[in-house]
């Protein structure tokens, strides 16, 4: 029993490390979204494609169109907390 409850733990641990920032504002009509994985074994085209997808629809909701500034992606090796990360830069444009 009480190894099954330290694996719980352990698995428990390790899902909570995965963060998404959400939306943030930084000003001039810029935001920002982040996401991170929980582990190193997880690819970064999964979290940047994520990452664009959550800036998109956040600008299709306030009827505009999504528009990437600048991308910055954690560099491997993946270990020791450096874990898979991209920070995305958007803009949220009028639609023409």
């Amino acid at each position: 029993m009480s190894k099954i409850m330290g694996l719980a733990v352990v698995a428990g641990l390790v899902t909570s490390c995965a963060s998404n920032s959400g939306i943030v504002p930084l000003g001039n009509d810029a935001y920002m979204v982040s996401r991170q994985a929980a582990s190193g074994f997880s690819g970064m085209g999964t979290l940047k494609a994520d990452a664009i997808g959550e800036a998109a629809r956040y600008c299709e909701s306030n009827d505009k169109v999504f528009e990437a500034i600048e991308t910055e992606e954690s560099e491997p090796p993946y270990i020791l907390g450096n874990f898979p990360r991209v920070e995305l830069h958007f803009k949220c444009m009028p639609k023409p």
